[in-house]
């Protein structure tokens, strides 16, 4: 472990329904959901006050009028969050030149350069973009990425967490492994039944036991599960792909249901597309697991992100399921890279 990485996850608080909540005073308290006016709608996000009834993004907006009968739902305004996510970005910009932003709402910085503390620094950061945007943000603060990213999430909402260099052997010992990114339910279930709760039950195992249980993620497991992870914070917009996938709590059997869904991962493709992607886009993919945790990848030639051609991939893989149900739904885009580029990779 770097002892020098000074690594911040800042990570705004439900972006989404609080800039609504900030834009009209009147849904103070209330619960608000985003997006899906529709009954066969799917919600994008929800406000803490929702979320106390069980209201989540990329949930059907029936089930959340079930759940919480009182919910407002308002219309989706991507123009005004990318504004404000320039607006935050602005701000990021005034501490570090190392940023790399992974949606409208998140973002990993690079401060190993400067002599103040991470703690001091990511609660400047967040008392600024609450006094200049009106929102609230949490904080992760690690030696890495991964476990930055883990602890913005420790003290939500307008909350923070840093895990310093001397702790972190302490705190993934204690950390539950479904903390662990990539570990959802099923995952889980597959370790619960060799006796493994925590990351520190992980650590028992050697590589090579995971890598014959588990495979490639095994060997994925093994180093995160020790706080391993040495990729830098990169603002780097060379890439071959950018994708963004979604997993369901329940595995999905309605195609429409799906294609709701489909509907908003596509706007964070393209958002993330807009903010991270200066290259010209080669194919568009579309990527389903399904319930038995096999998995097809669709795609497609060509340089529009319209829904249209993701449909008509959805179906695709959708049909080669042959009527299994699925469990994460994946968009994306691989990128053109030029000759000059390829032999730099």
């Amino acid at each position: 472990m770097d002892p020098q990485r000074k690594i911040i996850h800042i990570d705004m608080d439900c972006f989404y329904a609080a800039i609504e909540v900030r834009d009209d005073p009147s849904l103070e308290g209330k619960p608000v959901g985003v997006g899906g006016s529709s009954g066969r709608g799917v919600l994008t996000t929800a406000n803490y006050v929702a979320r106390k009834f069980g209201c989540h993004s990329a949930m059907p907006v029936f089930m959340a009028k079930h759940l919480c009968p009182e919910i407002i739902l308002t219309p989706i305004r991507f123009d005004v969050y990318r504004e404000e996510s320039r607006k935050i970005c602005a701000i990021f910009s005034r501490y570090t030149e190392l940023i790399e932003p992974l949606s409208l709402d998140e973002a990993y910085l690079d401060l190993s350069h400067r002599s103040e503390s991470g703690a001091a620094l990511a609660q400047e950061i967040r008392m600024r973009i609450s006094e200049e945007i009106g929102l609230t943000a949490s904080a992760g603060i690690a030696p890495n990425k991964m476990i930055a990213k883990v602890a913005s999430d420790w003290n939500k909402p307008d909350g923070q967490l840093e895990v310093r260099p001397d702790e972190v052997d302490s705190f993934m010992r204690g950390l539950r492994v479904g903390k662990l990114h990539g570990v959802g339910k099923r995952g889980r279930e597959s370790l619960m039944k060799i006796g493994v709760t925590t990351c520190g039950d992980l650590q028992k195992f050697n590589k090579f036991e995971l890598a014959d249980r588990f495979g490639k993620w095994g060997v994925e497991l093994y180093e995160r599960c020790r706080g391993n992870d040495k990729r830098p914070v990169s603002n780097d917009r060379t890439r071959k792909s950018l994708s963004k996938e979604h997993t369901f709590s329940q595995n999905i059997r309605d195609f429409d249901w799906l294609v709701d869904v489909m509907r908003k991962v596509l706007a964070e493709v393209r958002d993330s597309v807009e903010a991270k992607v200066d290259q010209e886009i080669k194919s568009r993919v579309v990527k389903l697991k399904f319930e038995d945790f096999t998995q097809t990848t669709a795609e497609k030639a060509g340089t529009e992100l319209d829904e249209d051609a993701y449909l008509d991939l959805l179906k695709l893989a959708w049909n080669r399921g042959e009527g299994k149900a699925v469990r994460l739904l994946g968009l994306g885009v691989r990128l053109a890279i030029d000759k000059e580029q390829q032999e730099l990779l």
